[in-house]
């Protein structure tokens, strides 16, 4: 998959000005609007949920990547297909029978994608490889922004680009957690390409606008 892809995290922006924070990043050359789901129980934190995905459609022309780290996601899918996302990402850890998880997102017409924590081995997602259209590797432990990346998601992600590899798969290989200026070099070269981004595009000093520009200026170079 040679085509590298930004996706800022949506939940690290300024949501009291969030229609002017989807319009700076789209202008500046984003390529999806990453939008992580928590239900307060499968991570601790809650988030939102599809009545937020739907104004986010009615914002963007943009993909909305909703990912779901919530427990049963089988039971909610359709609700965050109607209300506009473009791809639907589960956990391996919450879904017993993820290749039919995966086919029911596609009969829905999104995109399925399929992800796994840091200390889940790479192998536990091997069922569901020649199905899915997206792999997230999360580079830290999700729940909560701002987290530096863990070093040894590297390998993970050069495991999994080799298993992708392997089946000859056109699937993504996306990366979430700690994604800034110094890491993402580092996620690119393991073989991912599509980056998720939060407080490294909403928090940049010059605005997300550059924080954008920044990050895309990397991963297309």
């Amino acid at each position: 998959m040679s085509i590298n892809i930004l996706a800022p995290s949506i939940i690290a922006a300024d949501l009291a000005h969030i229609a002017d924070e989807v319009a700076a990043i789209e202008s500046a050359g984003a390529d999806w609007i990453h939008v992580d789901v928590m239900d307060g129980h499968f991570v601790p934190t809650i988030t939102v949920g599809p009545l937020f995905v739907e104004s986010l459609k009615g914002m963007s022309k943009l993909p909305l990547d909703v990912h779901l780290m919530i427990l049963e996601p089988e039971k909610h899918i359709e609700a965050f297909a109607k209300a506009g996302a473009s791809n639907l990402t589960v956990h391996v850890e919450t879904c017993p029978d993820l290749p039919h998880v995966i086919k029911k997102i596609k009969s829905l017409g999104c995109t399925a994608g399929v992800t796994l924590n840091p200390a889940t081995p790479a192998s536990s997602i091997d069922s569901a490889l020649p199905l899915v259209d997206l792999v997230l590797v999360m580079s830290v432990v999700p729940g909560f922004s701002g987290q530096k990346l863990m070093p040894e998601t590297i390998s993970k992600v050069e495991e999994i680009r080799a298993k992708l590899n392997a089946l000859r798969s056109n699937a993504h290989l996306e990366v979430d957690g700690g994604i800034n200026a110094d890491t993402l070099p580092l996620m690119k070269k393991a073989g991912a390409n599509v980056f998720v981004a939060g407080n490294a595009v909403f928090k940049h000093p010059k605005g997300s606008g550059a924080g954008v520009n920044a990050l895309k200026e990397i991963a297309i170079g």
